[in-house]
C-alpha cells in the first residue's frame, strides 16, 4: 500500500475513534449515583459504567496501534507483520489500516495471548 494512502486511512480512523472517545466522555462522569436508587438499579448501572470503560479501553488500543502503524510508515516497514516480516495483504489493510500481522498470525496470537507469542 502506497504510504499515502495509509496515512489517509489512519488519519480518518484517528478522527474517528478521538470523536468516539470525547463523545463517551461527555456521557458519563464514571461515578455512580446511589441517592435512592434501587439495589437492582445500582447493579444496572455498575454494568454499564464497566460496559462502557471496557469499549473506551479498545478504542485507546485502536489509538495506540495507529500511532505504531504511523511510525512504521515513517520508518518504511508499514504493510509488513512485526512478526514475520511478511507482506500484509491490502485488502486487509484497507480494512484494518492499524494491521501488524497477517489474518493468520494475528489469528494465533489472539489465541495464544500476548505472553506467549513474545509481542506486546
Amino acid at each position: 500500500m502506497e504510504p499515502d494512502r495509509a496515512r489517509e486511512l489512519l488519519k480518518r480512523e484517528r478522527e474517528r475513534i478521538e470523536t468516539a472517545l470525547a463523545g463517551r466522555a461527555r456521557e458519563s462522569d464514571g461515578e455512580l449515583t446511589t441517592i435512592d436508587q434501587h439495589p437492582g438499579d445500582q447493579g444496572s448501572e455498575m454494568f454499564e459504567l464497566e460496559r462502557d470503560e471496557g469499549l473506551s479501553d479498545s478504542l485507546r488500543e485502536e489509538l495506540a496501534a495507529i500511532e505504531r502503524a504511523e511510525r512504521r510508515i515513517d520508518e518504511g516497514s508499514y504493510g509488513l507483520s512485526i512478526e514475520s516480516g511478511e507482506p500484509i495483504p491490502d485488502a486487509r489493510l484497507e480494512v484494518v489500516p492499524w494491521a501488524e500481522r497477517t489474518v493468520d498470525e494475528e489469528s494465533t496470537a489472539r489465541r495464544l495471548g500476548p505472553r506467549q507469542t513474545g509481542v506486546d
